[in-house]
């Protein structure tokens, strides 16, 4: 096997890795929080519910496919990679903005005074990948000329 090599992926590939690597690390920081003016609580993907699904999805989606143009032997599958890469990345999109939709949000009080609740930064990283590695995932299975499952 040949050493990996950054420069041969397209942009849109490049683009799709990096938004599976900030998916990566959106988990492991705060995605649900609480916060007065002395005191803050916050909470991880894994402890807010099914939104770290989605996460992990697009994770997998760019993880797969770095790892088929850097040569792995990956499993044959029935369909190609335009098509594998696009539906993990739709659907743990679709995963994490209803997580974010879901979660309670809201504040008390005057600032200052009060306290307020809601997403926290992980939250907003996974959305942010998701819905960029979704509409790249799209430019990647519109240039591969790959039919959709159900169009066969």
């Amino acid at each position: 096997m040949a050493a990996f090599d950054w420069k041969k992926l397209s942009t849109t590939e490049r683009v799709i890795a990096i938004t599976a690597l900030l998916a990566l690390i959106s988990l492991f920081l705060p995605w649900y929080g609480w916060s007065n003016s002395a005191y803050s609580f916050s909470v991880g993907a894994f402890s807010s519910g099914y939104g770290w699904i989605g996460a992990l999805l697009v994770f997998a989606a760019g993880a797969y496919l770095v790892m088929l143009r850097s040569g792995s032997n990956m499993p044959k599958t029935a369909y190609g990679p335009g098509v594998l890469v696009l539906g993990a990345s739709v659907i743990g999109a679709v995963i994490v903005i209803l997580r974010w939709i879901t979660l309670p949000h809201g504040s008390y009080g005057v600032s200052g005074a009060g306290f307020s609740y809601g997403p926290s930064i992980g939250l907003f990283l996974a959305l942010l990948a998701s819905i960029v590695q979704a509409v790249f995932a799209l430019r990647l299975f519109r240039s591969t000329g790959e039919a959709l499952p159900w169009a066969k």
